[in-house]
């Protein structure tokens, strides 16, 4: 039985009009942002709990596998997906409509033993994650207590451990327990995630049918075929964790019609009871309506993020899937447009009441306690390459503005006919300041995908997952960053005969990388030596082809550890073709199976290459061997040097310069040549991503100085973006200069995505016409083939006042990378990383 709503909130205009002005850099300034009061009363329930850790799921994981040895491990992993969903503990919050958490309680982070569980210990006895200066989670005696029982169980069976004893010590040395030149820590600790579920399938189909169709397969085995008794393994896990699933939804229905019995509040009583209802009818059955749907693709989303660890889980083109159900609720008066506003913005919170443990050093460079990467993705094109906006498209929009949280990650894709009032309503939100949206060029996003072998319907389909990466949604496994590259490195090693520059004497953090002075990579000659800039460019060849060959053994070892270990049968229920074929989704069963490393410091490339070129071989203002000892020294004793490196009497990137420019793209194309077509651990191939997200400043840590002007420690240059460094930015002609630079890459071969980060001043994009330069300035970028944009709107006296003053800029958002944040709950070379963005305008 459906309950009618009794609310008091009428607004004429529950879609706010096309060209409201939220007001520039004001997304701080309202503590009611929603004309829902139900919202508002949500916000602040949820900022007043702290975030904390919960030892539940690790405890009812770990019982599993101690009396459950000698299963199968698909077997064994789904038995422990299903323990947890039918005993850990559940519950429904006040004012809530969307209900079910992960496997915890709200804003308290699940522990998954299998995966890693050694720095989980040290940290609990020597860093105590209450008193972290980041990212500081709460944790009680009996949580410490329940979690330091299971540390003996694990040794030796976690996921991490598996690599550790799987990978060669060439493969070890580049990485994050080596030397630094690349990270791949996401997926030696954690689950890998990066992933978008086929929602409009089980929209369509329901639990009940999926699990229909696994007893067909099962049924139809021949048991003496090798192939098939494989199958049947499979098939047995994803039933197993098929009915859990059902169980756990209807857990809720029992308690929110439990909880009904002894509501007092009338208008509390229906909202438990169509809660009851929707959970009941979901268990197995197709959604009805837009309620239902919504509710269901919230269990769907968390049971992945319970069985996986891994972050990233997004929402795929939720106005294209939702839409049918919002039409029809309307067309046939189930619900009104401003009851299904009210739903979504309940669903944006509900997302970030999920957080994920990550360790100290994570926190530094990529500080935050949310899940993260739950990208939602509005706009584009359809399948036929028609505009497809419609009215969710506005809505979502709508819904950051009045939630003016981090999550979801809204990404906006734009095309040629992507309306004018649709342009208007993403510019007016990038101006408020949250960091929101992220926006996407359909025509480039679609060529890459195209290039990477994914027919163009599917193409024209695509997602974001994540910080920045595009992704067929429900048919694609893709292994998105699955590590981080330091490019910058690479010319460090390429100019110094394959040793780290710097000296322990000179190096504050020599024990943390501990790689200075030290041979790592193949011996190609040095600076001192070289005879013609042709030498440092084939010594830089040689280089980055020997670091990506051990970058992808390293990533191929994780995947196939990850493979052994932790087969993923609930997520193969929602990913294209792993029924079909019979293979879990970790194994090869997606129609699409890619992996994503990403090159990172392409500025830092080019200006330390620009550099190096203008003024050791051309004008022969340094010797090479000098240059060098600069670089050894930390530029102390070369500060004349120092200065002409970082100042506009050389030749630098991101001020349409070719010299510089052209550089550039040489560093791109070399990265991207030596990964792009390789083959994976699934059957799929590897694709370059050029960005960093913060990567850019935990490498920076532990880099020494830099040809291209860098001091020790400072992070090296973001995403796509221009170099800036503590002597400034080397970019000073302006945005035009930038989008002409930057689109003389190819972003196309990127097929693992692109980024640029932009930082303007409130008064730049003020008023109409700061609105109106706003959208030309991503038209011209799209225009050019340039393919992802990211912006902060907020002046460095705010940053400044709120670096004095945090409690007063506790909710101050900003865009970080592929993510925003609060500023004031960032690392400090985060934020001063943000700060040192050069701060445009278009004058």
């Amino acid at each position: 039985m459906t309950v009618e709503f009794k609310r008091t909130f009428v607004d004429p205009c529950a879609i706010e009009p096309y060209d409201k002005d939220w007001g520039v850099a004001a997304n701080c300034m309202n503590d009611e942002p929603s004309p829902f009061p139900r919202m508002n009363r949500i916000l602040k329930y949820f900022h007043n709990i702290d975030f904390s850790i919960d030892h539940e799921r690790a405890c009812l994981v770990t019982e599993v596998y101690k009396n459950n040895p000698d299963k199968p491990q698909a077997i064994k992993c789904a038995m422990a997906l299903a323990h947890v969903l039918r005993n850990v503990s559940i519950k429904i919050h006040p004012y809530e409509l969307i209900v079910g958490e992960t496997a915890a309680p709200m804003k308290a982070a699940p522990i998954f033993p299998e995966f890693s569980y050694n720095w989980i210990m040290d940290e609990m006895k020597n860093f105590p994650f209450q008193d972290r200066e980041l990212d500081q989670y709460n944790i009680s005696e009996e949580t410490q207590k329940q979690l330091l029982e299971l540390a003996d169980f694990w040794k030796g069976k976690t996921v991490e451990e598996q690599i550790l004893s799987t990978a060669s010590a060439d493969e070890l040395k580049g990485t994050q327990v080596g030397r630094g030149v690349y990270l791949l820590n996401l997926y030696f600790y954690g689950g890998v995630g990066h992933v978008c579920a086929n929602y409009e399938l089980l929209l369509a189909n329901g639990f009940g049918k999926q699990k229909r169709r696994i007893q067909e397969k099962l049924a139809a085995l021949d048991p003496s075929l090798p192939d098939d008794l494989k199958k049947r393994e499979f098939y047995e896990s994803q039933l197993i964790a098929v009915d859990a699933s059902s169980d756990y939804i209807r857990r809720y229905a029992v308690l929110a019609r439990e909880m009904a019995e002894s509501e007092t509040d009338a208008n509390r009583k229906d909202e438990l009871l169509q809660i009851a209802d929707n959970c009941e009818w979901i268990a197995e059955n197709p959604p009805r309506n837009f309620f239902e749907a919504l509710q269901l693709v919230h269990f769907a989303t968390i049971i992945i993020l319970i069985e996986s660890n891994g972050h990233s889980i997004s929402y795929g083109r939720f106005d294209q899937y939702m839409y049918p159900f919002y039409k029809q609720d309307l067309e046939t008066g189930v619900a009104d447009r401003e009851f299904m506003q009210e739903l979504v913005e309940c669903f944006y919170i509900k997302m970030a009441t999920s957080t994920k443990l990550r360790d100290k050093m994570t926190a530094i460079s990529n500080t935050g306690r949310g899940m993260g990467g739950d990208s939602l993705t509005v706009g584009g094109v359809d399948r036929k390459g028609h505009d497809a906006t419609n009215d969710l498209s506005y809505m979502c929009i709508d819904a950051h503005a009045h939630t003016l949280y981090g999550t979801p990650w809204l990404c906006v894709r734009w095309h040629a006919n992507t309306p004018r009032e649709y342009r208007i309503k993403t510019a007016n939100l990038i101006r408020m300041g949250t960091g929101q949206p992220k926006v996407y060029n359909d025509e480039s996003a679609i060529l890459s995908q195209v290039a990477k072998g994914v027919p163009v319907e599917d193409a024209r389909d695509y997602a974001i997952v994540g910080c920045v990466e595009i992704d067929s949604p429900g048919k694609e496994y893709g292994w998105h960053d699955s590590a981080y590259f330091n490019m910058a490195k690479v010319l460090e090693l390429a100019i110094n005969n394959g040793r780290c520059v710097g000296c322990a004497s000179h190096c504050p953090r020599w024990e943390i990388c501990g790689g200075i002075g030290q041979r790592l990579g193949p011996e190609t000659g040095s600076l001192a030596e070289f005879q013609s800039f042709e030498d440092v460019l084939e010594s830089f060849d040689t280089q980055m082809k020997y670091w990506c060959d051990q970058m992808i053994a390293g990533i191929n070892v994780m995947d196939i550890c990850q493979q052994k270990l932790k087969p993923l049968p609930y997520l193969s229920l929602l990913i294209d073709d792993c029924i079909e074929k019979g293979i879990d989704v970790s194994a090869g069963g997606a129609r699409y199976n890619f992996n994503g490393p990403q090159g990172v410091g392409i500025g830092s490339v080019a200006d330390g290459l620009s550099a190096i070129k203008q003024l050791v071989f051309e004008e022969k203002k340094v010797k090479g061997e000098d240059y060098l000892d600069a670089l050894e020294k930390n530029w102390e004793g070369y500060e004349t040097l120092y200065a002409l490196v970082n100042s506009d009497k050389v030749h630098h990137y991101g001020n349409d310069d070719d010299y510089a420019d052209d550089l550039a793209q040489l560093g791109f194309n070399t990265y991207c040549k030596y990964v792009e077509g390789r083959p994976d651990a699934r059957g799929g191939m590897f694709i370059p991503g050029v960005y960093s997200v913060t990567a850019n400043v935990g490498l920076g840590l532990i880099q020494w100085a830099s040809a291209d002007g860098k001091k020790a420690g400072e992070p090296v240059s973001d995403c796509l973006g221009p170099v800036h460094n503590a002597s400034g930015s080397h970019d000073i002609k302006g945005p035009t200069a930038i989008v002409k630079s930057v689109t003389k890459l190819d972003h196309i071969r990127a097929t693992n995505g692109t980024l640029l980060n932009w930082k303007f001043a409130p008064s730049a994009v003020a008023g109409e016409s700061g609105r109106d330069n706003l959208i030309s300035l991503l038209e011209v970028y799209f225009q050019n083939k340039g393919h992802h944009s990211q912006f902060n709107v907020i002046s460095r006296e705010t940053l400044e006042a709120a670096l004095a003053n945090p409690e007063d800029y506790k909710h101050l958002a900003v865009r970080v990378a592929g993510y925003s944040a609060y500023f004031v709950e960032l690392s400090k070379p985060l934020q001063m990383d943000i700060m040192g963005r050069t701060e445009l305008s278009f004058d």
